[in-house]
């Protein structure tokens, strides 16, 4: 859909996989290859997860008590490279999927439809549409959004604001949804619902980020289900994802030594460390930083590594297709740079004034009892995990370049910690590594594998799942925090 004229002649450029449904661009070079991994990732070689999960019992009994679906999906199965961080996951997810709670449980299902489509995440729609119907949703209503109650559909304002910007959520909005004659909804319900939509916006985060591979299905000839295709297909080896065309023959972002690159990483964690300990920094120049960093992830772009997508045509043209777009509406609506150019009262919120741990845990948990102390369990986990390495270095204490990676995808959001240096977001965070953060988080149906593979060259793969992990979090929590601050602001 195009914003400022007639959409027919943009689509004239672009055609359909016929496999996966996704867009491309008509002059995109598509050079067929060796198929992709069919691992659970296309990212990570298969080898490196299967290890893990036959090394690791705990996985296969987190999956008998906890996965909805009942059996090792591919999103667990790379999560299972951080044991103790998907305990946490699955039980909270189970809690929000399958326990008591103010929803129906096809209604929970349906919902996580409606989040994932806001980024075209197919993997997640074909997972939620099996177990709506197996928890007797009704079969219409996957028909598209004019077929289900009123009620649900009064969900699409804010499931879009949400997904995209957050900041923009009012208690104008809350209000609407709880005054609205036979269809309101109550306080708890919505709760719920908010948290689910959280769950699933950032969810697709994870499987883009993580280059979640469609299911194998044992009833379909080549043991895939094609329809339930995330981020890869065959389209995807072009120019841009060839498995051959990995990062360090791209011209993107340059050859650049990557194990200096850690060094040189390692080093300027060391002398943060030691330059926190007599700083003297104001917190007149704490905010200038934070104004600094917030304004530069403006020209943090995904389009610098898509050539094959400027990023202009995916402002200016949104093309969605028919499966996906039946279940969101305003499909155009998408990220914008809360620190628009050339604004100067930029809505910045300080984390202080509201809070996760002061003011956001006690409020979901008393709409909705217990899911805050599992979100909270959550988000401490994979704030504070660590095995005290880097790559191939051990003995390395990480808090600063975690507490970076989490602060900066609040700071996309306009969050701004007053007792944080946002000089370190620079220092600590090189340019494709920014550009994947800034792509995972906002725009996570344009992750490719070159974003994937172009930071971070000498680190593991389950040390970039941990990364995909804090991006996740960071996200899930960014929107609580709007979403449950208008609430508080519609009860006072």
């Amino acid at each position: 859909m195009n914003r400022g004229g007639s959409s027919a002649s943009a689509s004239a450029n672009y055609l359909l996989c016929t496999n996966c449904r996704k867009v491309l661009r008509k002059d995109k070079r598509i050079r067929v290859s060796q198929p992709l991994t069919r691992g659970p990732s296309a990212f990570i070689p298969e080898k490196e997860v299967v290890q893990a999960n036959t090394a690791d019992e705990r996985t296969n009994f987190l999956v008998e008590e906890y996965s909805t679906s009942g059996r090792l999906d591919n999103i667990t199965q790379v999560m299972s490279l951080h044991t103790q961080y998907l305990e946490s996951f699955l039980r909270s997810q189970f809690y929000m999927l399958r326990m008591d709670g103010p929803l129906p449980l096809p209604d929970r299902h349906y919902i996580a439809i409606m989040a994932a489509a806001r980024h075209q995440c197919s993997y997640l729609i074909n997972m939620h549409v099996d177990e709506f119907l197996k928890t007797g949703g009704i079969a219409e209503w996957l028909n598209g959004l004019e077929y289900v109650p009123q009620r649900l559909r009064n969900l699409n304002e804010i499931n879009k604001l949400l997904a995209h910007r957050p900041w923009l959520i009012t208690k104008e909005h809350i209000q609407k949804l709880v005054k609205t004659g036979e269809n309101n909804w109550s306080l708890p319900e919505l709760v719920h619902a908010v948290v689910l939509l959280a769950h699933y916006h950032a969810l697709a985060s994870f499987v883009f980020g993580s280059g979640i591979n469609p299911e194998r299905d044992p009833g379909i000839a080549n043991g895939f289900r094609l329809i339930s295709v995330s981020s890869f297909c065959v389209c995807d080896l072009a120019n841009d994802n060839s498995i051959e065309n990995t990062s360090l023959a791209g011209s993107n972002f340059g050859i650049v030594d990557s194990l200096g690159e850690l060094e040189a990483l390692m080093e300027r964690m060391k002398r943060l460390q030691e330059d926190r300990e007599d700083d003297e920094t104001t917190r007149e120049e704490m905010t200038t930083r934070f104004e600094k960093e917030k304004k530069e992830s403006l020209f943090v772009v995904p389009g610098e590594t898509l050539h094959a997508f400027p990023h202009s045509d995916f402002e200016d043209d949104v093309i969605v297709t028919a499966d996906v777009s039946r279940y969101i509406e305003d499909p155009s609506f998408g990220y914008e740079d809360f620190a628009r150019r050339g604004e100067e009262h930029l809505p910045t919120f300080r984390a202080q004034d509201y809070t996760w741990e002061n003011h956001g845990f006690s409020l979901v948990n008393r709409l909705y009892s217990d899911i805050g102390h599992l979100l909270d369990e959550k988000f401490r986990m994979v704030y504070n995990l660590t095995y005290n390495t880097m790559a191939t270095h051990e003995d390395v204490d990480t808090t600063t370049l975690r507490r970076a990676l989490f602060n900066y995808v609040h700071c996309m959001f306009g969050i701004r910690y007053d007792d944080y240096d946002y000089g370190e977001v620079n220092q600590l965070l090189e340019r494709s590594l920014k550009v994947y953060i800034k792509t995972v988080t906002c725009y996570p149906e344009r992750t490719t594998k070159r974003m994937y593979d172009s930071y971070w060259r000498q680190f593991t793969h389950s040390e970039k799942v941990h990364v995909n992990l804090l991006l996740m979090e960071a996200r899930m929590q960014a929107e609580l925090l709007y979403a449950l601050r208008a609430i508080t602001r519609h009860l006072t």
